[in-house]
């Protein structure tokens, strides 16, 4: 599944339409951001000011569809959102006071829910799930559909699976023909939240296998190492006998491997809806403090064929409390919007992604409530 660059003048005037149509009856209220609901939201058409934000390169296409449509009603805003920091950068960054919000595809951690008590004052940091989708497996492999057992992609990311024809891989793919070339394993130099998830699921599907430290700093030493998912994307495209990992939305032409789903045979290739079944029935509620809706995926959950194993849940991470209350306005209407039933539908269909389960998006006007 390809999608298009929002970026384009097209895109951008269909997300702006999708937004018109859903604010086109409200009439205009108080500078106070308005009030969202899973359902519906309504954009202040005049709200003004800047918002500067960055993080999650997997966000960045949801990210410029959610700014068109945003700004094509509220005119008076503009949002400024730093891809190239990766999760990790983003997450340093608004730490540093630098930005608004930060996007990861990981939660803060304790330890940096602390350090944001600096920035944001005792209550910290707030994480908003925003967007759903998958970590894709991207290869090089001309003419060949390729499928991976969780136990193979673990070993050749493990650099123990070293060349396309090892026996592992023609197990999984009964009848291609594979060359003896050798494999080059691609993965994130920088701090990533697409990495964090990758490794959380090799390491809690084949952990006897996948020995490395989870976490949003590639473990294994010996891979091609490179900025940004842009960069593995790349790099996977360029070069023949080339794996790597990004999220879906970000693969433009690669091509993606399909995933052993659980432990059976089904090997499922991503989609929204497989997305979706597989983080409801994989997510648990993991909050860090009252009214943070973070999240923890049990990868060893998610089985069958209606399942993409590898999903993958990105935040908006605010503070609960800003130093300039006319700021904490306008994130709130943002970060309100892009959570609302509109906002998801514009990601959906700009990005590809699957729309936050509306359980969890429920959550959203108690928790944005709590920003002051």
């Amino acid at each position: 599944m390809k999608f298009k660059n929002v970026a384009a003048v097209g895109a951008i005037a269909l997300v702006s339409a999708i937004a018109l149509s859903a604010c086109s009856a409200a009439t205009p209220e108080s500078t106070a951001a308005p009030t969202p609901t899973a359902a519906a939201f309504t954009i202040d058409p005049t709200l003004a000011g800047t918002i500067t934000a960055g993080g999650s390169s997997a966000q960045a296409n949801a990210e410029a569809a959610w700014t068109a449509a945003f700004t094509a009603v509220a005119s008076g805003v503009t949002v400024n959102y730093d891809k190239s920091q990766g999760s990790g950068g983003g997450v340093t960054n608004w730490l540093a006071g630098s930005y608004d919000f930060a996007g990861s595809d990981s939660p803060l951690n304790q330890d940096n829910q602390t350090k944001s008590q600096a920035i944001c004052g005792a209550g910290g940091a707030l994480n908003f799930p925003v967007y759903l989708s998958g970590v894709a497996v991207i290869y090089n492999l001309p003419g060949v559909d390729l499928k991976l057992s969780s136990a193979t992609l673990a070993k050749i990311f493990m650099l123990q699976v070293t060349t396309w024809d090892d026996p592992a891989i023609a197990a999984d793919n009964k009848g291609a023909t594979l060359p003896s070339t050798p494999i080059t394993v691609v993965t994130r130099s920088d701090g990533s939240g697409t990495t964090a998830n990758f490794t959380n699921y090799l390491s809690q599907v084949q952990p006897a296998i996948f020995t490395g430290t989870p976490g949003s700093a590639w473990p294994i030493a010996g891979t091609s190492g490179q900025q940004g998912g842009s960069g593995v994307v790349n790099t996977v495209t360029a070069g023949a006998g080339t794996i790597g990992y990004a999220d879906h939305s970000s693969i433009g032409t690669a091509t993606a491997a399909a995933i052993q789903s659980g432990t059976g045979t089904d090997f499922v290739s991503y989609s929204p809806d497989a997305a979706t079944v597989a983080f409801e029935a994989a997510a648990v509620p993991a909050p860090l403090t009252d009214g943070d809706l973070s999240k923890k995926i049990d990868y060893t959950k998610i089985s069958g064929a209606d399942s993409y194993p590898i999903p993958l849940l990105s935040y908006a991470i605010a503070c609960s409390t800003f130093a300039d209350p006319a700021q904490a306005a306008l994130v709130k209407s943002y970060i309100g919007f892009i959570g609302s039933d509109i906002g998801q539908k514009v990601a959906a269909k700009n990005a590809g992604s699957a729309p936050v389960p509306a359980s969890i998006l429920a959550d959203f006007t108690a928790s944005l409530d709590l920003i002051k």
